[in-house]
């Protein structure tokens, strides 16, 4: 950052029961390297329990630092997240408005590195990539770190490099104020409220730019229906947004056709879950159609021959997830590719395994039906030696949801089909149908066990 340009700053921490983590998230904040005069800081608390008391408490601890910090009550809870970074804004007198979710952790210099980049003045928002805290907890963590690191390093920077629509990330970035208005503000009318007004707002023709190099630390969720809930508000969202706007972006007159093929890619992106889903379900017939037409040369080992090609994609989304992979962990070394090439099989199985959970939730977002906005839990849990804390956690819900009793029973499903298929030695689905049943398998499992774990 340069001695001319130090503009004002608002940071809004959108709040909501954060017991755990609210106090971590001002310790941090507070130690910020920016002049103080041009920084307010607003806890934008909906909370309804204890949290509230303890970010007054927080607050007043804090006063010896010299920040401009206020406790941000609203009447109602109107619009969620949403709705309360909105209401933020008409009472804020930042130039630029930096983001962070209750479980993130930015470095001291997070500023310095990001506010020099808005000297461009179309430059509508900043955005840096997550890192993970707590990525060795399990292996649920160190899943979900692979898949976030493959979108963050492989997707937002290949996107951005070629200059194409990304996303805000709803925390650890930066927004020009000016953006936010022009974009028509904040909208509470998808779950997903980061990536419809990033779509808004680069309709409208503003430029994000995203920082690989610069990081922002974040606690993944160490339980399944934490992860779970997660991943159904992300899903379900992104898929409103779809709905939203994909009739702007096919109208957009100053959008390429490649830019446009690219956002509608990525706007359509967990449509992939309803995909999985049937073909998984799909494939359970092939083995009898396999065993009634062995030996023969008919129409339907012809398809099932050209249906093999399809495994071919494997060695495209084998390299996608590995660039990330080798990147976020210092470079090519065979220890690396070693620890890949176990690590990946089981996370193509978890991803298998979520097809129906988030297909689910991609088609309620397309049909259009509204649930509100579910935030995932946090725990403060960063070591496995921690695991004891998660009985106290009272923000999970308690006993195993239906969904996880229907996942229980496609693994049961897979599983016949995977012994009737060894039985008659029909093995030309088996990997495929191994990969789901662990998926599944794991998915479940981690459910119930996580489960009986709360009490």
């Amino acid at each position: 950052m340069t001695d001319d340009f130090v503009p004002t700053v608002t940071i809004q921490l959108p709040v909501y029961n954060e017991l755990y983590v609210i106090e971590r998230l001002l310790d941090a904040i507070v130690l910020l390297d920016y002049p103080k005069d041009k920084v307010e800081i607003q806890v934008l608390d909906d909370s309804t329990d204890e949290t509230v008391q303890i970010i007054a408490n927080k607050i007043k601890a804090l006063e010896s630092y010299g920040w401009d910090i206020k406790h941000v009550r609203r009447p109602e809870r109107v619009g969620f997240k949403a709705g309360a970074l909105a209401y933020g804004l008409t009472i804020s007198e930042g130039e630029f408005v930096a983001v962070f979710d209750a479980d993130f952790i930015p470095h001291t210099d997070f500023l310095k590195r990001t506010i020099p980049y808005f000297k461009e003045a179309n430059i509508g928002v900043v955005q840096t990539r997550w890192e993970h805290m707590n990525k060795g907890y399990s292996f649920l963590t160190e899943m979900q770190a692979l898949a976030l690191d493959a979108h963050f390093v492989v997707e937002q920077m290949g996107r951005n490099m070629s200059g194409h629509f990304i996303n805000f990330n709803g925390t650890a970035g930066l927004w020009r104020r000016a953006c936010i208005e022009d974009a028509g503000g904040w909208s509470s009318d998808t779950l997903t409220e980061d990536l419809d007004l990033s779509y808004r707002a680069q309709l409208k023709g503003w430029v994000f730019k995203y920082l690989g190099d610069v990081t922002t630390p974040a606690e993944l969720p160490v339980v399944m229906n934490a992860f779970k809930s997660q991943q159904f508000r992300w899903t379900k969202g992104a898929a409103e947004c779809a709905i939203k706007n994909l009739p702007r972006v096919m109208k957009a007159k100053e959008m390429g056709l490649v830019d446009k093929l690219h956002a509608i890619s990525h706007l359509m992106n967990t449509g992939i879950f309803i995909c999985i889903l049937m073909l998984s379900l799909s494939s359970i017939p092939l083995v009898w159609v396999q065993y009634v037409h062995q030996g023969d040369t008919s129409i339907y080992n012809d398809v099932l021959g050209y249906a093999a090609l399809g495994s071919l994609n494997m060695i495209m989304v084998s390299l996608f997830f590995w660039l990330s992979y080798e990147h976020t962990r210092g470079g090519f070394s065979i220890k690396n590719l070693f620890s890949f090439i176990i690590r990946f099989p089981f996370f193509l199985a978890l991803s298998m395994g979520m097809g129906l959970h988030n297909a689910m939730a991609a088609v309620e977002g397309y049909i259009g039906k509204k649930t509100p906005f579910v935030r995932t839990p946090k725990f403060n849990l960063e070591d496995a030696k921690q695991k004891k804390g998660w009985s106290a956690n009272k923000y999970m819900s308690k006993g195993v949801s239906p969904i996880a009793k229907v996942e229980l029973l496609f693994a049961l499903m897979f599983l016949s089909t995977i012994v009737i298929s060894i039985y008659y030695g029909i093995v030309g689905m088996l990997p495929f149908h191994i990969l789901v049943f662990l998926g599944y398998s794991i998915i479940s499992g981690y459910s119930f066990v996580h489960a009986r774990m709360m009490g």
